[in-house]
């Protein structure tokens, strides 16, 4: 393996500096819990030293000795590194070393130690470990050093490589030792979490939780949070303490009201609404209640958004799953060839219109009424008897031309050959005989939930999800669904349980979280009045529809049992 290449290459996409105000936040935070009079400290991919320099300082304002150690695979980090830390400490306080971290510990299917007698001098190294990893998929590093890495860490599908360096870190650290690391936020609410979540579950005294969300703190394309945790052999942490802040585009703080910087929040465990910077902020904090389960999602709520979510579930009946499968929308993994707004122009060959669809993308979907879209899909599959077959091009002259034509680009889709399909079928392309029936659609990535209803038989692409009812029974669920999903109470509680956030206040609409949205029983007055006003707002060409929305949201509090506002 080629280490300096690759180094460099997690370097270019993953690095990212820590700001010095967060540097001394985490090291603050993370000596709340050291009760050692002398400390090994240990920063395993030290870019800069920022993080090392601020335990430091803190360290010297403590009187507690001391010993940083700085390891990185760039040599022009290191250097700089290597003058703050010596300019303010001495030479025999701190070492840095280049090495790839990941390949230098050593361990087996053993909880911690050295294997096979194997001695590496970063096992069991350190008191504290002080990180903020490189943020990356695996799959972008290379073949070849994302297969070692994920096999030497047991690693599976699609994973950020702070996964395997939370991994190698615990072994890094001595038993008793503390773990103050920033990472992106995503692996406390979602499915590719788990392992992670487990891993910490079952090798750390869990002791805060920090979700920065989307404060912008540092240059990162990812919502941070910090985890600091006391290695132990005994899994005991029934809960711990979590601190959550984030932008608030529902109650926004009042002029004249409390205004402060992000770090002053921080900093004081400050709970309620503030502005900074012309944003709303909303900071909350509570208990993280762990169940028995060590791959349950984290869900990070204080006393009144656990009441909220208590009365929800008491409501419960059934789940969105017990009704209906969401399906993801078509992925061609060719969308400039299948999909195009100028079907037939200039000198563009029209394929034969019986395989031409109009299709719904997220930038056509509105909460309410059939979306109107000018994209059309070239769909070369048909249904056969309920199975999905590729069209014969022989029969279709328009379509084969057009398509060989982009025989380079399609025969490219190495995955599509290998699965033993056809060069011009679409990767994922669902069942042909669905996409008639009248469905619901939604964005997977969206501001405000917007879940519209389609019956004209488009097709849906591949950025969307759907769902669809297959008789005059399920029509009527579909759409009491559809008033529950566009309501300000599932808004609401999806925000609290689903907090898989991008910047601007976007949220993400994965197929698990929707199927495991919580129903009402189906009690007849308010079943019947929720589809009634459903489809007057699907059928409604009023651009003002906000007296039907609040008639909507009355009747679905109700069906929940809620007799106040609770958002």
């Amino acid at each position: 393996m080629n280490t300096i290449k690759d180094g460099l290459n997690i370097k270019k996409n993953g690095a990212t500096f820590t700001p010095v105000l967060l540097a001394e936040f985490l090291a603050e935070k993370i000596l709340k819990y050291n009760n050692k009079d002398s400390v090994s400290v240990l920063d395993p991919s030290c870019g800069d030293g920022a993080l090392l320099l601020s335990i430091g300082k803190e360290l010297v304002s403590k009187k507690i000795t001391f010993e940083l150690r700085g390891v990185d695979i760039n040599y022009n980090y290191l250097g700089k590194a290597e003058k703050r830390l010596e300019s303010h400490f001495g030479e025999s306080r701190y070492q840095v070393q280049y090495a790839d971290f990941l390949e230098s510990i050593s361990f087996d299917d053993t909880r911690f130690g050295t294997s096979n007698g194997i001695s590496m001098d970063m096992n069991q190294c350190a008191d504290i470990i002080i990180a903020n990893p490189p943020y990356v998929r695996t799959q972008l590093l290379g073949a070849d050093y994302a297969q070692q890495i994920s096999k030497k860490y047991g690693l599976k599908g699609k994973v950020d490589l702070y996964f395997p360096f939370i991994k190698a870190m615990t072994f890094a650290l001595k038993e008793g030792g503390i773990l103050g690391v920033i990472t992106s936020n995503k692996y406390l609410n979602t499915k590719s979490g788990e392992s992670i979540r487990e891993f910490l579950r079952e090798n750390y005294e869990i002791l805060e939780i920090i979700d920065l969300g989307d404060t912008k703190l540092f240059d990162a394309a990812v919502l941070p949070a910090i985890f600091i945790g006391r290695k132990t052999r005994t899994d005991n942490t029934e809960s711990c303490q979590f601190f959550k802040i984030y932008q608030d585009f529902n109650r926004k703080t009042k002029p004249g009201g409390k205004k402060m910087s992000i770090y002053e929040a921080l900093k004081n465990n400050y709970v309620g609404n503030f502005k900074h910077n012309e944003n709303s902020y909303l900071c909350t904090s509570g208990t993280v209640k762990f169940d028995s389960s060590n791959k349950s999602n984290w869900i990070l709520l204080d006393l009144r958004e656990e009441e909220f979510v208590r009365k929800i579930e008491a409501a419960c009946f059934s789940r969105v799953r017990d009704h209906f499968k969401v399906k993801i929308g078509v992925k061609t993994t060719a969308d400039k060839v299948f999909i195009r707004k100028d079907w037939g122009a200039y000198d563009i060959i029209e394929p034969e219109a019986e395989l031409m669809y109009d299709l719904i993308s997220q930038e056509n979907i509105k909460a309410w009424g059939a979306p109107k879209t000018d994209l059309r899909i070239l769909y070369p599959h048909f249904d056969n008897k309920g199975k999905r077959n590729r069209i014969n091009l022989e029969d279709y002259p328009r379509t084969k031309e057009y398509l060989l034509s982009n025989f380079e680009v399609l025969n490219n889709r190495h995955y599509v050959l290998k699965s033993g399909r056809g060069w011009y079928e679409i990767w994922v392309p669902q069942n042909p005989a669905l996409w008639k029936l009248p469905k619901v659609v939604f964005p997977d990535i969206s501001i405000e939930p917007r879940f519209c209803f389609d019956s004209s038989g488009k097709l849906v692409n591949g950025n969307c999800y759907w769902m669809a009812a297959t008789n005059e029974k399920d029509l009527d669920i579909l759409l009491f669904i559809q008033g529950v999903c566009n309501s300000r109470l599932m808004n609401y509680y999806h925000s609290l349980m689903y907090n898989n956030k991008l910047y601007a206040g976007r949220k993400r609409y994965f197929s698990q979280y929707i199927e495991n949205y919580p129903l009402p029983r189906f009690s007849s007055a308010n079943f019947q009045a929720v589809v009634a006003l459903v489809k007057q707002l699907n059928n409604s060409e009023t651009l003002d529809k906000c007296d039907l929305e609040n008639k909507l949201n009355k009747f679905i509090n109700e069906a929940y049992g809620l007799c106040r506002d609770f958002f």
